[in-house]
């Protein structure tokens, strides 16, 4: 006899333990791809720094025209301690291995939560994970071509008698702290639409909360991004708050399409005259 193995399904009504085992085994397949990821970023640790993380280092240097003390023969970064360099690169690819294992995150957090959408929502994993991923990438890019302007603006505060003279481990932890908080961040609308899906907040409501959200948007990317400067924090805040407003859009197209009311191209179609509607109604007067 021929033995198939078969995935168990999930019941329909799931209770709190089953939800608890369900969460255990989302967490551990993520904690696998995440240690998949670091070994990947362990590997290409030295390619990343050299090609990724020194160069901005490096053109704001030569923009400020730093003493042949600190460029020395090529830009590089000093260690002051023997474990500097190893705690680095385990930082490093830690946060590689969040960044590579995204999707991976995204379609097990999409599979813990799809009990509480009906048969219609459920078939959005893969855009899901393919918007959740693109949001995602385009705040590590956004933290990244940004990040050499605050960098200089930092450098700049501390005065003109000061050489920027960096280690690895406080460069390369901001670097990379800022491109995971910016990619995190840009996942915001993503929280918007699944709280007005599970109807813990309504598009009206986000609508009339408008002001108040500005100020805690800007709040939370000033406590997000470590560097603290300007550059940064307008950044982050202004593509947030844009995500904020195609949320609320979403959110009210998506409520829409599931209480079965019609799209709203419907709702402008011309109205048939007068003439038309008489001419319907007058075979039902008596």
């Amino acid at each position: 006899m021929r033995l198939r193995w078969r995935r168990r399904p999930r019941p329909e009504v799931m209770g709190f333990w089953d939800h608890v085992a369900e969460l255990r085994n989302r967490l551990i397949w993520s904690i696998v791809a995440i240690g998949l990821g670091m070994v990947v970023g362990l590997i290409v640790y030295d390619w990343l720094l050299e090609a990724v993380f020194l160069p901005p280092y490096c053109r704001v240097l030569e923009a400020r025209d730093a003493p042949a003390s600190v460029l020395g023969d090529s830009c590089s970064l000093i260690i002051t301690s023997p474990l500097e360099g190893f705690r680095t690169r385990i930082k490093v690819s830690a946060y590689l291995g969040v960044v590579l294992a995204m999707p991976v995150l995204l379609w097990h957090l999409w599979r813990f939560i799809t009990p509480a959408l009906d048969r219609r929502e459920k078939r959005w994993a893969v855009p899901f994970v393919i918007v959740g991923f693109l949001l995602f990438a385009s705040g590590v890019l956004l933290a990244y071509f940004t990040f050499e302007r605050a960098l200089d603006f930092l450098i700049s505060v501390s005065g003109d008698v000061v050489d920027p003279l960096l280690g690895p481990g406080a460069y390369l932890g901001l670097v990379t702290f800022m491109m995971l908080a910016f990619g995190i961040g840009f996942e915001f609308p993503i929280l918007l639409v699944f709280a007005q899906l599970a109807g813990i907040v309504t598009p009206r409501q986000l609508n009339r909360a408008r002001r108040y959200a500005i100020v805690g948007i800007v709040a939370g990317a000033a406590i997000i991004t470590p560097s603290g400067d300007p550059i940064t924090l307008a950044a982050l805040s202004v593509p947030l708050y844009v995500f904020y407003e195609l949320s609320i859009l979403v959110g009210y197209l998506i409520l829409r399409r599931r209480s079965g009311e019609p799209p709203l191209r419907r709702r402008f179609r011309r109205l048939p005259k007068e003439s038309e509607q008489g001419a319907v109604g007058g075979g039902l007067t008596p």
